[in-house]
């Protein structure tokens, strides 16, 4: 067994690697970018070292620097957790050369597997059914065109060299097959470098089903139960669970054997995951489902195997990378009660799930029975704009598949997110959707539910701004109480004091930046605040911070802080032709010069955040005055992108 590892990842996966090596005997070594230096995972590790700037790019992903700090540190083995270089086979390559153990597969079916369209011949030859589509090489834009008309539509363009929904688009017709591809090849070469893409049938109903394989040097290869990921958005997973609901025992052997038959015909070793779509219409059948992918790493969502299983997969790995055979053979691979899994990213449902970054003001998790708790970061921690933006994710478990959603949603209710805007409330809404819990969901269930899940815009909590406002009038209280320099008179008292009628004041306070009045009502027991006629919720919570008060309600935040009355009110008054970026992110395009006649709905630029693409489109019609940034320029959010002057009305 090995005495050391060099963990060459960052966030909850490097902290949970971490704890595994750590509780083997192992010594742990963090490698960090500079908004790294203070990270969560370096503080965990027994020592770091440095590899380079902030972007991934130039460091996360710089194998020259990974193996130079591994040296440094004469790790015995280096693992790659998942994302960044997890599926690298030139990673893989640069570890042996330097005589450091890779905890993961050999190279050779890192590249069988990490190009689909390759994958997809090598599963077609060891009779692992394919999804119908084109795999080809050729990349000219009418060709691949035509061979999705004669797929037939809808279809989806998914990158050769892709995953997490990154270089993927659904076309519907066949008019919008060109923007499409335009889009998923540019997005493709941002995330992986590599343009090309593949064209495969759409499943109408698709469940997203995936199998945890293992395999060792020795030639023995096993599965340790399915996982549902159906529950996605942009291609994306959001929550996970296992064992699959619907799922009979036969048809996880006949799938299981599937994917172990995948993992040795590329002569696989370690942890992976061979994903199927399977057509969920009429429930799970034998001969319904279909190869997608391999993944030659671990999951985001292995949590949830281990939930089930009684196993650690992270000890596997360091077993299997050292030589050892398989601890269990198939018939004792067990399945115990239900598991579920939720990503907690820092991101808002009402702005289309953009990142949301920034300091984490608060951050508090529940415990309890049944409930497991994975992140890379803690209170008072930021968010970055550089990386994935998941902040933990919330595992589960319970004898019953009820169960165990009714513990995560309790879980999800209670969690605390406070500075970056998240999506625990809508997490929440989902493990609570009928249709969901009663096994009626396919990969379009979110998508098909935006509204019901409240992932659109809501408007004013006025409950949440009143117990905002609420807050700050304590604090002013307090404030004036231990003044202990204020003169002692009846005119400073700060109750709304007046010689007759009922006893009120305004608080002028803005609500998300939106200038609100809150009223004051003065009771013999004390103050009374409301908004809109709504008192303070008496469910939310009210965090103070510097500059203002946040207030969780159903998961939602609304910052509020005092406002001065005699400044102009908050906001955009061009009647929409302030065009601000969503998020903080990279300028990837304009497409729209000054002084050019636009047209409300006109894409106008896109903006790269988290590798994902955001189109920015006019909100009005009228003429660019003014664009104020360039091609490529990282823009904080919030920033001016450029002005629409309003087109004159006819006279």
């Amino acid at each position: 067994m090995f005495t050391s590892v060099l963990i060459a990842n960052r966030g909850e996966i490097a902290c949970r690697i971490a704890r595994t090596a750590r509780r083997m005997g192992l010594r742990t070594i963090a490698v960090y970018s500079q908004a790294d230096g203070q990270a969560l995972h370096v503080r965990l590790c027994d020592e770091a070292h440095a590899i380079g700037p902030a972007p991934a790019a130039e460091s996360y992903l710089v194998i020259d620097n990974i193996i130079a700090a591994a040296k440094a540190a004469r790790a015995d083995c280096i693992h790659p957790g998942y994302g960044f270089l997890s599926e690298n086979a030139a990673f893989a390559e640069a570890c042996a050369a330097a005589g450091i153990a890779f905890v993961g597969p050999p190279p050779s079916a890192m590249r069988a597997m990490g190009l689909k369209d390759r994958a997809k011949a090598l599963m077609e030859k060891a009779g692992v059914p394919v999804v119908p589509g084109y795999h080809g090489d050729m990349q000219d834009a009418k060709f691949l065109g035509r061979k999705a008309y004669e797929i037939g539509y809808p279809v989806l363009i998914k990158a050769v060299a892709g995953g997490g929904g990154k270089g993927m688009r659904r076309v519907d017709k066949h008019a919008d097959f060109d923007v499409a591809l335009e889009g998923a090849q540019r997005e493709a070469q941002a995330a992986f470098g590599d343009a090309r893409v593949l064209i495969e049938k759409y499943v109408t109903a698709p469940r997203h089903i995936e199998m945890q394989i293992f395999a060792d040097t020795h030639g023995n290869a096993i599965h340790l139960n399915e996982r549902d990921c159906s529950l996605q958005r942009r291609h994306q997973k959001v929550i996970e669970e296992a064992p699959a609901p619907g799922m009979s025992a036969a048809l996880r052997a006949t799938m299981g054997a599937a994917a172990t038959a995948a993992a040795k015909a590329c002569g696989y070793v370690g942890a992976g995951t061979v994903e199927f779509i399977a057509d969920g219409a009429g429930g799970l059948k034998a001969d319904g489902f279909w190869f997608m992918e391999m993944n030659t790493r671990l999951q985001v969502e292995h949590p949830v195997t281990e939930a089930i299983t009684g196993l650690d997969l992270v000890e596997w790995q360091f077993r299997i990378a050292a030589g050892e055979t398989l601890p269990l053979t198939q018939d004792k691979v067990p399945v115990q009660g239900h598991a579920v899994e939720a990503r907690l990213y820092a991101e808002d449902p009402e702005r289309g799930f953009l990142p949301s970054t920034g300091k984490l003001v608060a951050l508090q998790f529940p415990q309890g029975q049944g409930l497991r708790v994975d992140t890379g970061v803690e209170q008072g921690d930021a968010v970055a704009p550089f990386y994935d933006p998941m902040i933990a994710k919330l595992i589960a478990h319970g004898d019953t598949r009820d169960a165990a959603l009714n513990t995560l949603a309790n879980a999800l209710d209670k969690t605390i997110v406070v500075g970056p805007r998240s999506n625990a409330g809508f997490l929440s809404r989902l493990c609570r959707a009928d249709e969901f819990r009663g096994g009626d969901f396919d990969t379009g269930f979110i998508d098909r539910n935006l509204a019901s899940l409240k992932a659109e815009p809501q408007g004013l909590d006025a409950a949440a701004v009143a117990a905002g406002a609420r807050e700050l009038l304590a604090q002013k209280r307090a404030r004036i109480a231990v003044d202990a320099d204020a003169p002692s008179s009846p005119w400073d008292a700060a109750d709304g004091f007046q010689l007759s009628g009922p006893r009120r004041v305004v608080l002028p306070v803005t609500a998300d930046g939106e200038p609100v009045t809150a009223q004051i009502l003065h009771e013999p027991s004390g103050p009374v605040v409301t908004v809109d006629g709504l008192a303070a919720a008496p469910d939310a919570v009210a965090v103070a911070a510097a500059d203002g008060v946040y207030v969780l309600r159903h998961g939602r935040q609304t910052k509020v802080a005092l406002r001065d009355a005699g400044t102009a009110a908050a906001g955009d008054h061009g009647g929409g032709g302030l065009v601000r970026a969503p998020m903080h992110g990279k300028v990837l395009g304009i497409f729209v010069e000054k002084g050019e006649a636009v047209t409300r709905g006109q894409r106008l630029a896109i903006i790269e955040a988290m590798k994902m693409e955001h189109t920015l489109t006019a909100a009005i019609d009228g003429t660019v005055s003014e664009i104020a940034v360039t091609p490529n320029a990282q823009v904080g959010e919030g920033a001016t992108v450029m002005m629409i002057a309003p087109r004159s009305p006819s006279p």
